[in-house]
């Protein structure tokens, strides 16, 4: 992505945030027993998604670094494995902050081990754990190990989605695909739709950058590798 691109896409990003927060705050109607206090609502639910998002890259960039190891393929898979799961802690962060922010004023705490709660911090954890692996361990199988914790990682995605269904849970039951009589007033199912656009907009641009950034690390380190080999060996002669 060369410069015009990537400041039209800025720009297009900015509009987009922009407008989710104008549908957010100004056209979606105040909820009825919870207040302003909802609109978080509509960042919490973007925040998560581009998590969701930003985890099932990382598991498919490891499926494929594990297939093609030591390829030059299996090199720019593990660049974007990486990317994808900073990407992916950053925005779980902002939606378990913005879920207390929410909690204290409806529920009265910050934080309840509910079953949600709970395996979202699992998740939190698995993937932090996954980014210290990968940037504490000098061992050359780091990569490969973290490939492997990625993988195990994302099986608890799925359960973090449907634990409010499997369980008994301080949070309400689903009002998106959830039972009959569930759902969203139309206003709201615009305001969050919008905002889930942008924030997936916005996310997949920082992750371009952050993979790019990555792949010239890469390149970086396997340049200063090949000089120092060259060395020793005009040394040994």
């Amino acid at each position: 992505m060369n410069r015009a691109a990537f400041t039209f896409s800025a720009i297009v990003v900015a509009i987009l945030l922009s407008y989710g927060l104008h549908q957010a705050l100004d056209v979606a109607p105040t909820e009825a027993t919870m207040g302003n206090i909802q609109r978080i609502f509509y960042y919490h639910v973007a925040s998560f998604t581009v998590a969701f998002v930003m985890f099932g890259t990382n598991l498919l960039a490891s499926v494929i670094y594990l297939v093609q190891r030591n390829t030059s393929s299996g090199a720019a898979a593990d660049a974007m494995a990486v990317s994808a799961a900073e990407l992916g802690v950053i925005f779980c962060s902002i939606g378990l902050l913005l879920g207390m922010l929410w909690a204290k004023p409806v529920w009265g705490i910050w934080w309840t081990w509910d079953p949600r709660l709970t395996s979202t911090f699992v998740l939190w954890l698995i993937y932090v754990s996954y980014l210290m692996l990968r940037r504490l361990s000098d061992s050359g199988q780091a990569p490969t190990l973290a490939a492997a914790l990625a993988i195990f990682g994302f099986a608890d995605v799925p359960i973090v989605y449907m634990s409010i269904r499997w369980w008994r849970t301080q949070h309400p039951q689903p009002v998106i695909f959830g039972e009959k009589g569930s759902g969203l007033d139309p206003a709201m199912v615009t305001a969050l739709l919008v905002n889930i656009a942008a924030f997936m907009c916005y996310g997949i641009l920082v992750l371009w950058v952050r993979y790019k950034l990555e792949r010239a690390r890469q390149q970086l380190h396997e340049a200063q590798a090949l000089h120092s080999l060259e060395l020793a060996r005009a040394e040994a002669r």
